[in-house]
């Protein structure tokens, strides 16, 4: 592979070509939190080793990090005032701090990049919260329903068997993947002959919230996220000179108290919207589709209960979480559930292992749509950081779940479904579905 521009080398080596060799270097010396990274049983099955996890302590460490699985710690990490999601921020050795400095210059700017929510810290995070909170709103997203249901009744049309036929569908390709898809391209004021662009642009992009990419998979992201960060300036241009009914053409224009969002802060929201909001959402709905299928007695009784849909879609988010683990910085010594933390340490929160805790949610391990407690799961994260799109989240996987069951109440699994090969968002890439009216 030919690389095009000398940053990207660079920037790949800052953020993933360093981490693989420590990582693997870890693994090679007996580290089990190395397993995590590169581990594919790990990646198909990873609760029993967020049990080892819980089971060894509070807080674990291994030889580059501190990882932790339980519900108490994980909180606390998440909500610290020391800790930080700008990793970029974290002091770094002098030949470490120059590839970072050079790597920055011409830098696409991606989900996980500076300026994005998801990696910046308060003052900064709170003054881009609070602008972009003005539009996304609970009236705006609960606005969207109608929307929503129009287009899952659409798309649930579409996968009518044809006479004939062997009803089997490819369900997060023809539904899972395209109602999430319609409705992010809706907010974002995406034409609708760019929408299969931005599919791909997305899950190009999606597996750079990972640790540890090749050179050649870091390569592939960058450029569609170049690619969409380009569409996108163009895009601005045109909502400023013609506004749609969408919510970006609002955040466009957004000038609250004299302070508006900047091109980058833009682009990085769009590129967020994209890759979290959708990827969490075809996640929630492929997995969804599948445990209620596995589940046949959950199922009659949502059947026979639909008010019990909103605690289902919490138990689904609980027992395998769309987003499964984070990371964070410490800033300043402090302490996590009696445990020392120094500055400069690095701590993974794991929220799918903190799910299954079993100190808050008694028989972790049952899929339970009648949890009481169902919604106490972390998938959303927790403090500053918690998701800004969870109610969209939320709205679509009980619409889309509802719906499609309503139509298929008996769906059955139509061969073995296949995981997504990234480790911080889990969900299938393939799961084939027998559709029998």
């Amino acid at each position: 592979m030919r690389l095009t521009r000398p940053g990207t080398f660079l920037r790949w080596l800052d953020r993933h070509g360093l981490a693989r060799l420590g990582i693997s270097a870890a693994a090679r010396r007996g580290d089990a939190q190395a397993r995590l990274f590169f581990d594919p049983a790990i990646r198909d099955d990873p609760y029993p080793f967020y049990r080892e996890v819980r089971e060894a302590g509070a807080l674990v460490r291994g030889r580059l990090m501190w990882s932790t699985t339980r519900h108490d710690a994980v909180v606390a990490v998440l909500r610290g005032e020391a800790f930080s999601s700008d990793l970029e921020s974290l002091p770094a050795p002098g030949p470490i701090a120059v590839v970072r400095r050079l790597g920055r210059s011409g830098r696409p700017i991606g989900p996980a990049d500076p300026p994005s929510m998801l990696v910046v810290d308060p003052p900064t995070h709170t003054r881009y919260r609070r602008l972009v909170a003005k539009v996304f709103t609970p009236r705006a997203i609960e606005g969207l329903r109608p929307r929503i249901e129009r287009h899952t009744e659409a798309l649930l049309d579409d996968l009518a068997p044809a006479p004939g036929g062997t009803g089997t569908v490819e369900i997060i390709e023809r539904y899972a993947s395209l109602l999430p898809l319609t409705v992010i391209a809706e907010i974002l004021g995406v034409p609708q002959h760019m929408r299969q662009r931005f599919l791909a642009w997305g899950e190009a992009a999606t597996p750079t919230l990972d640790l540890g990419l090749t050179l050649r998979q870091y390569h592939h992201a960058e450029d569609a996220i170049r690619q969409l960060n380009a569409w996108l300036r163009g895009h601005f241009a045109r909502l400023r000179a013609d506004p749609g009914d969408d919510l970006l053409s609002r955040l466009v224009h957004l000038d609250s108290e004299g302070e508006r969002l900047t091109e980058e802060e833009l682009l990085a929201t769009a590129g967020l919207l994209l890759v979290a909001g959708f990827e969490t959402t075809v996640n929630l709905l492929g997995t969804g589709i599948y445990l209620l299928i596995r589940h046949p007695d959950q199922l009659r009784a949502l059947r026979e209960r639909p008010d019990g849909w909103p605690n289902a879609v919490e138990e689904i988010l609980r027992y395998d979480s769309p987003a499964q683990t984070t990371a964070r910085y410490c800033r300043a010594d402090t302490e996590v559930a009696g445990v020392p933390v120094r500055a400069g340490e690095i701590v993974v929160p794991m929220m799918g292992g903190a799910n299954r805790d079993p100190a808050v949610f008694p028989d972790p391990d049952r899929f339970d749509i009648t949890r009481a407690n169902a919604r106490d799961h972390l998938s959303f994260s927790s403090g500053v950081h918690y998701c800004l799109g969870a109610a969209l989240a939320r709205l679509e996987g009980q619409l889309g779940l509802s719906a499609f069951f309503e139509r298929y109440p008996d769906a059955a699994l139509a061969a073995v479904p296949r995981r997504r090969p990234t480790r911080v968002l889990r969900g299938y890439d393939h799961l084939p579905v027998r559709l029998r009216p």
